[in-house]
């Protein structure tokens, strides 16, 4: 990795420094104040922003070894009396500064891919293509933005040999910055569509803006039958650019393009016939899907220009799998946690990996499980001193590595290690091995098939799983939080096992994104929390007197919402030695009439807390019944004028400071005057809008999955299901599905009431939902056993679903059953 002097920084970033000792040298980018391994050669770069503002950590990592920053606002520098630290207008547009700096003393080829559907697609498919030819630096994932591509281009170093990074845009101006940082030698455009179109007036513009990647480029390749791309190649500006084409239309196809002359597509798989000029070339293409097609076409386009052959680009192309873009947390053996990044591995993204690990360890002990990282482009006892130091500073337990290269650096491992020569060799071994309540990352090269030892740490009891997207539920709490004044605190509810969605992940996630408070029903789901590691503080919202010592034992926080349930709560404080006064949130009823003080009761409750010396009031809350609903506005107001009488009235007798709170998810889109110091967000977080004006900000956060176990051809007058309930009109083709009512599908759907999705398509249920198993027709669906089944998600809204059943969709998810698998995805 190169060494950079802090002594330069202020003249490549239009800088000044408010202190710079000498002799200050960094090599690696830090903006995560969560992800430093290396603190004396990073460089921190504080990005502020309304809701993540990284100043606020600088603290914390001048603790951590950290002694060189870049900021964007003023700061005591007497509090870091030997950091060096360089004050800019724009710390993003420093980052971007650095790495294109960093990139210009690299003279190897460069690609860069932009596009609006595919980007990580084919640049993962080109280096699988390229990596036996080329030392390849990559963007990781997606890291395809602002802050992700220079983070990207700062990984090249003088073993590469190639280039590849991927560029995303979501406003105009941004693609002009991104050109900067990569200047790249060769464009590829993949497909064009309606991703991201939401900030720019059309098409055109979108398109335009895509193009400035290309602004320096010798090469561009692209697809031609998008009319608005086409077009804009015509551009006057690119006229000196080779183009490479292809098509599937002769009309849009160049002499020298590639024009796709025929598909003939099998199952799973798809022989295309290509016609350049007079020759003509064939290639077998692993997938069968149109946007798989679509991406290795791209590829195969890029690889001609590179001078590959037919035979060649075949072979390789034989290598070529879909893609999980996205990291897995699943249910393992003997009560493990099972990570699964079994397609890749490479520096950067076991960095990312490491990070996800522990986010999701749950108090367990961490294993990772590693193969070689082939093509790495740093010397061997380099990389592997890093990945050390990686290891170590992550805290991780054990390491389990495969691969004759990382065997061979051994004497850099300075963890407990097994070392094994191949993935068979340790699958040998595997019943020799004790894997019992660990946190386990399994991560490995493509060659090294990793998938066979998931395989065998999974636990497969129930084909039919929830999927949590954690990327959606990230994004969800970033868009409320973009809601929020400055300085709002965020209380998020994540009791009814958060929301069916599993309580200890989604609180791992919150805890790791700095949330301010987690709430929960019951003093046994906080409980759970407390052993899986998470030390935010937990309100308890139904306190029962029988949890009281369980409640003080594991420092959770109750409701306390009636006098009798306050003055039990002082007995049992009676029978402990507290050191200080104990947390406690008070509810008031404000008019909804479910639990809380009423108005009559405060005298005496003041008075009661006054007196107790051992109380102090965290905070003081209501629930809004009807916050989401314009035509109760009167109403909700009425609640919040009450509720801010009652807390004049607790303030004044007690002279107590504590936080109010009184927003909920529908109240924080729709009353942002109300915040006060606290807001609570329970069902937006997992992507349901309580006003519907909202949903569209909002993604998507789960998938309820299930899988065809078995098809049958049935005749006319043929019975389907208990009770004659269906009788075939004729001859039909039906699908068995091993989800029932015992894991959440309703059996209000039986009988043609509803629907489950198979290739996009709605296979309606016939007749009865079973405990464990529903019957579906596919007659006209060309699926195989085996293949997915959706219950809700990408083709079948939750709101859709819950609206089938005549419910809401809170019922519908927490209403999946414990024995459904949940598994966490992330990118």
């Amino acid at each position: 990795m190169a060494d950079y002097l802090f002594n330069d920084i202020s003249a490549i970033c239009d800088g000044k420094y408010l202190s710079n000792p000498d002799a200050l040298l960094f090599s690696q980018l830090l903006i995560d104040s969560r992800k430093v391994w290396d603190p004396s050669r990073s460089l921190f770069i504080a990005i502020g922003g309304e809701r993540h503002d990284g100043h606020a950590f600088i603290s914390d990592l001048y603790e951590k070894g950290v002694r060189q920053f870049i900021v964007e606002k003023e700061l005591d520098i007497s509090s870091y009396p030997d950091a060096g630290i360089c004050f800019v207008k724009s710390s993003i547009y420093a980052l971007q500064q650095l790495a294109s700096f960093h990139r210009r003393k690299f003279k190897i080829p460069v690609i860069g891919i932009t596009g609006s559907n595919g980007k990580t697609v084919v640049k993962e498919w080109i280096n699988t293509l390229l990596a036996a030819d080329f030392r390849i630096v990559r963007s990781p994932r997606s890291y395809n933005s602002q802050v992700g591509v220079p983070l990207s281009v700062w990984n090249m170093n003088i073993d590469h040999d190639l280039a590849i990074f991927e560029a995303g845009i979501s406003h105009p101006g941004e693609m002009e910055k991104l050109e900067k940082v990569i200047q790249p030698d060769i464009c590829i455009f993949t497909h064009i569509g309606k991703a991201h179109l939401e900030n720019f007036d059309s098409e055109k513009e979108l398109v335009k803006e895509k193009m400035g990647l290309c602004k320096n480029a010798k090469v561009i390749v692209y697809g031609s039958d998008n009319e608005t791309l086409r077009k804009a190649m015509e551009d006057r500006a690119f006229a000196d650019v080779r183009k490479i084409v292809w098509s599937y239309q002769r009309e849009n196809c160049p002499p020298d393009g590639l024009w796709i002359s025929n598909e003939d597509k099998g199952s799973g798989a798809t022989i295309i016939t290509c016609i350049q000029g007079k020759e003509s070339f064939h290639f077998y293409l692993p997938f069968s899907d149109a946007a798989s097609v679509e991406n290795c076409i791209t590829c195969i386009a890029c690889l001609l220009y590179l001078d590959y052959d037919q035979e060649q680009i075949n072979e390789r192309i034989q290598r070529l799998t879909a893609l999980h873009m996205r990291l897995e947390v699943l249910e393992g053996i003997n009560h493990c946690t099972l990570v699964n990044d079994s397609y890749s591995n490479d520096l950067h993204s076991l960095e990312i990996a490491l990070d996800f690990l522990k986010s999701n360890a749950g108090g367990k002990k961490t294993v990772a499980i590693l193969s070689d990282i082939v093509q790495s482009g740093i010397r061997e006892e380099e990389l592997y001193g890093i990945i050390n130091n990686l290891l170590l500073s992550k805290h991780i337990d054990k390491l389990i590595a495969i691969g004759p290269e990382i065997r061979a650096m051994k004497e850099y491992i300075q963890l407990t290690s097994h070392f094994y020569d191949s993935t068979d060799s340790f699958l040998t071994e595997f019943n020799q091995l004790e894997f019992s309540d660990y946190a386990i990352l399994v991560k490995g090269a493509r060659a090294f098939q990793f998938e066979n030892i998931v395989h065998r740490l999974q636990d497969k009891t129930h084909e039919t799983r929830l999927e949590v997207d954690l990327n959606a539920m990230l994004n969800n709490l970033n868009y409320f939080r973009s809601r929020l004044s400055a300085g709002t605190k965020l209380m998020v509810m994540v009791k009814a096992f958060g929301y069916g969605t599993g309580a200890q992940e989604v609180s791992s996630l919150l805890q790791f994104n700095r949330v301010d408070y987690l709430a929960v029903a019951y003093a046994d789901e906080g409980v759970e929390l407390r052993k899986a590691g998470i030390s935010l503080p937990i309100m308890v919202m139904n306190p029962e007197p029988s949890s009281y010592a369980t409640i003080l034992r594991y420092k959770l926080e109750p409701e306390i919402y009636s006098l009798s349930v306050l003055k039990q709560f002082e007995m049992e404080l009676g029978y402990h030695n507290l050191n200080s006064a104990y947390l406690v949130h008070l509810k008031i009823d404000t008019g909804m009439h479910r639990l809380g003080f009423m108005e009559g009761d405060i005298e005496e409750l003041c008075t009661r807390i006054v007196k107790n010396g051992n109380l102090h009031i965290s905070s003081v809350f209501t629930h809004l019944s009807s916050s989401e609903n314009p035509e109760h506005d009167h109403f909700t107001r009425k609640q919040l004028e009450r509720f801010e009488s009652v807390c004049k009235i607790i303030t004044a007798k007690t002279g107590q400071t504590y936080l109010r709170h009184a927003l909920n998810t529908g109240g924080i889109q729709r009353f942002p005057d109300a915040q006060y110091e606290m807001v609570r967000l329970g069902i937006g977080l997992y992507g349901v809008a309580s006003f519907s004006d909202d949903q569209h900000r909002l993604s998507s956060v789960s998938s309820f999955l299930s899988k065809i176990s078995q098809i049958k051809n049935i005749g006319k007058g043929d019975v389907v299901g208990y009770a004659v309930s269906f009788v075939a009109p004729a001859p039909m083709k039906i699908a068995i599905v091993p989800v029932g009512y015992a894991d959440g599908l309703k059996r209000s759907l039986s009988n043609g009431r509803g629907h489950l999705s198979i290739k996009g398509k709605k296979a309606k249920i016939l007749g009865r939902v079973c405990m464990d198993m529903v019957m579906v027709d596919i007659s006209s669906i060309d699926c195989e056993e085996g293949d997915d089944v959706e219950i809700f998600g990408s083709h079948i809204s939750l709101e859709e679903y819950a609206g089938m059943c005549s419910t809401i969709p809170y019922e519908v998810l927490t209403s999946i059953s414990h024995r459904v698998k949940r598994v966490y995805l992330q990118e």
